[in-house]
């Protein structure tokens, strides 16, 4: 079973940071300084990981103290110097990378380590997605994450050591079980 990980994008969501099966959360990076400073102590007490992820989530996470980042590079036309900028920025925190759905590109980003690699699962791509997934984890020892950009994808199936959801299909689903 994967672990999952909690995609906060507002303020106002449920995230209790003792949910069961969650490791780690990833909080928008445009929320407010404040509130995203009192999540950080929340998962310190514990011992969750907190990732910050859109514009500025490089400087704000090292400013504020955050375990790392999500940069989405799946437009990037230059991958290689990206990661190598953002590695720069954060130091030794966690990158976990978003990449195109395409065997390239999940290469290009595997070369340069980040700690994990996430492919978006979009509704009709879902089976292509799968086999890439499944191709990935044959060839790469890194973490692979997946995210279903939509409520209605089974992600079930997906040979993925995380899942990313937002706290409301998350509470849906362990409702389920």
């Amino acid at each position: 079973m994967p672990k999952f990980i909690l995609k906060i994008s507002s303020a106002d969501e449920e995230n209790d940071i003792n949910t069961e099966n969650v490791e780690c959360f990833i909080y928008d990076a445009g929320l407010p300084a404040d509130y995203l400073s009192r999540q950080i102590d929340r998962a310190r007490e514990k011992d969750k990981i907190i990732l910050f992820e859109g514009d500025n989530a490089a400087a704000l996470a090292v400013k504020l103290g955050a375990d790392g980042i999500v940069a989405d590079l799946s437009q990037s036309q230059n991958i290689k110097k990206e990661m190598a900028a953002l590695r720069a920025k954060i130091g030794s925190r966690f990158l976990g990378v978003i990449c195109r759905n395409r065997r390239h590109e999940a290469m290009i980003v595997s070369e340069n380590e980040p700690d994990f690699v996430i492919f978006r699962i979009w509704g009709e791509g879902a089976e292509k997605t799968k086999e890439l997934a499944a191709w990935y984890e044959e060839f790469f020892l890194l973490q692979m994450a997946v995210e279903p950009m939509d409520d209605e994808t089974d992600f079930s199936s997906f040979p993925a050591d995380m899942v990313i959801l937002s706290p409301a299909r998350y509470k849906i689903l362990v409702a389920q079980k």
